[in-house]
């Protein structure tokens, strides 16, 4: 990681990545190539948060995602799609504002939630719906 200068009797801080990483190697990237695939034919439940990297909301939910993702293991899978990359599966099912968490099981649309959730609010979601 790039380091600053250190100013005198200042050690050097290392800087932030300029794009940081918003999600864990335990959530999958889809695209509307990949949705079918990746979320429809998935053999377990997925649940697809619609975000885009100018969303506030969608920033403060990314680090919840993987903690979640970590939580429920083999039980669910967690992806995301970026909005901005990717028209085609969001205009399919109406999404209208991000985030939007839409839960799917057995190929199917089983339940959607719009706006950031705390921790608590999103595996209730979550577990209501599996």
């Amino acid at each position: 990681m790039p380091k600053r200068a250190a100013s005198p009797g200042r050690a050097a801080t290392p800087l932030r990545p300029r794009n940081p990483p918003m999600s864990s190697e335990l959530i999958k990237h889809v695209s509307d190539a990949s949705f079918d695939a990746d979320v429809i034919q998935s053999g377990k439940p997925v649940l697809v948060d619609y975000w885009a990297e100018w969303c506030g909301p969608c920033k403060m939910i990314a680090p919840i995602l993987d903690e979640v993702a970590t939580g429920y293991g083999d039980k669910l899978q967690i992806a995301k799609m970026n909005v901005d990359e990717n028209r085609e599966v969001p205009a399919k099912f109406g999404i209208r504002g991000i985030p939007t968490l839409m839960l799917f099981k057995d190929g199917q649309l089983a339940a959607t939630k719009v706006g950031a959730l705390s921790k608590a609010q999103l595996t209730a979601f979550i577990d209501a719906n599996l």
